[in-house]
């Protein structure tokens, strides 16, 4: 009845595991003989009682379960029974029904429950090891996907202790958090303004956070760095062959965040026609991989960044009204760091600390006047700029309080503070000394010498005045 010993000789083994429970012994007999030589260990019970012994005993990846057990049983419940018992140890498990040919339907009935397929006996070799072959794909695939979810979870739980701070005192930003707070737990879109280095990416991801995915993946991708010719095989996907170098079926940005948040940051630089089929996508939540026919539904959250001013993304030359509808549900503007000085120095001195323990010196501190400076300071590159200029000073400073020239920051081009011909209306002398003082240092990069030289003082009598003035 079970011709085993013709098949399978030469075909090269398989790792896996297989767990056969059969209370027929000719029924066990033939599948240890005939699996053994495919796969990688073949277990064999007599009783479905031991089936959590079994389990618990060896690492099985598919089990290969009767439907009946006893003499007369034909109805399949036992089997039913069992298999829910397999799932309740291992929701995971790859379970396979053997039954025979006039109990098909219960064998589908098994499968609504959660088996994975069936084999009618008497079976065909050919059958069953083909049968197992693809059972033994899926566990895999499985266990894949289960390790896959715990290493998000693990980067999710990551990147909410690691640096991800939200650091300030000002009104401003306070403004900003609260829009959060309320837009967080919503599945709006949300279209976050900014320059460059305020801290798009910060805020989208602390809308995650907030969010009932935060479970689940971000997943951000920078919409200017995508060349047009890739555009859709980066955000769609594609099929094997369907192109030059499309060696393999890859899967497109939009699908890898399904369930999660997709954060689509410089979405300004999209071009228009690129726009367009953005647009399709998101209106019809559903993806068609280049060289595909088939379009694939998606589940995800839409917050999407720019630097672009907000009178110019309202310009239908340069961005789609309706792409721009379908964003900003919820519209939050983080103003630049020039108009949020509450801010200056908890931010750098949030850096200040965590590069001082990075390089492994001392402790650090901001001198007066490097304070000053960095209050002073225009921050044209926003938040981003003063990290750099924090961890540079934290390198190159030889003393542990740093100085403003510590810092280098850079005062000339856009950077230097504005000149005026208006008169001051403080006539202070002291006021106005320490005006000057500043406007020099500052002009000349806190470089002592330069700035003494056009203040027309020595060194020796600058140095005074700065502390004088607490500079």
């Amino acid at each position: 009845m079970y011709d085993f010993e013709h098949f399978g000789r030469s075909v090269m083994s398989t790792p896996g595991n297989i767990l056969i429970v059969d209370d027929d012994e000719d029924i066990l007999t033939a599948g240890r003989l005939l699996l053994r030589r495919q796969f990688g260990s073949v277990t064999t019970c007599g009783n479905p009682e031991r089936i959590p012994e079994q389990m618990a005993d060896n690492d099985i990846d598919v089990v290969l379960l009767d439907m009946n057990f006893g003499p007369g049983e034909s109805s399949g419940k036992q089997g039913l029974h069992w298999l829910k018992s397999i799932l309740d140890i291992d929701p995971e498990a790859v379970v396979v029904m053997i039954t025979a040919h006039g109990s098909v339907n219960t064998a589908v009935d098994a499968m609504k429950e959660g088996a994975t397929d069936f084999i009618a006996k008497p079976w065909q070799n050919e059958k069953v090891v083909a049968t197992i072959s693809a059972a033994l794909k899926l566990r895999q695939s499985r266990i894949e996907s289960q390790a896959l979810r715990q290493t998000n979870q693990a980067l999710v739980r990551d990147a909410a202790i690691h640096d991800n701070d939200i650091i300030g005192e000002s009104s401003a930003l306070r403004d900003v958090l609260d829009l959060v707070r309320r837009a967080g737990p919503t599945d709006a879109n949300v279209l976050i303004l900014g320059e460059n280095g305020t801290g798009k990416e910060l805020i989208a991801r602390e809308l995650h956070r907030h969010s009932t995915r935060a479970e689940e993946v971000f997943l951000s991708i920078d919409m200017g760095s995508i060349s047009e010719s890739l555009f859709e095989s980066e955000l769609f996907g594609h099929r094997k062959g369907a192109f030059t170098d499309a060696n393999e079926d890859r899967i497109g940005r939009i699908q890898a965040a399904n369930g999660g948040t997709l954060f689509l940051d410089e979405i300004g630089n999209l071009p228009l026609h690129l726009q367009a089929k953005l647009l399709s996508v998101l209106e019809q939540r559903q993806v068609t991989a280049v060289g595909s026919h088939q379009a694939q539904p998606f589940d995800v959250r839409i917050i999407a960044a720019t630097n672009l001013p907000a009178n110019q993304l309202r310009n239908p030359d340069h961005f789609r009204n309706d792409l721009l509808f379908r964003l900003n549900t919820v519209e939050i503007e983080i103003p630049p760091l020039r108009e949020r000085v509450d801010d200056i120095m908890p931010i750098a001195r949030h850096y200040l600390e965590k590069f001082s323990r990075k390089y492994g010196g001392a402790e650090r501190a901001f001198s007066p006047a490097a304070e000053t400076a960095l209050i002073d300071y225009p921050w044209p590159g926003n938040v981003r700029a003063l990290r750099h200029a924090v961890e540079r000073a934290v390198i190159l400073a030889e003393a542990d309080v740093i100085g403003p020239r510590d810092l280098q920051l850079d005062y000339s081009g856009d950077s230097a503070p504005a000149e005026t011909s208006v008169m001051p209306t403080i006539y202070n002398l002291d006021h106005l000394e320490k005006e000057t003082i500043s406007k020099a240092l500052r002009k000349h990069g806190f470089n002592i010498s330069r700035a003494a030289a056009e203040l027309g003082l020595t060194r020796a009598s600058l140095y005074r005045r700065m502390e004088k003035h607490d500079l």
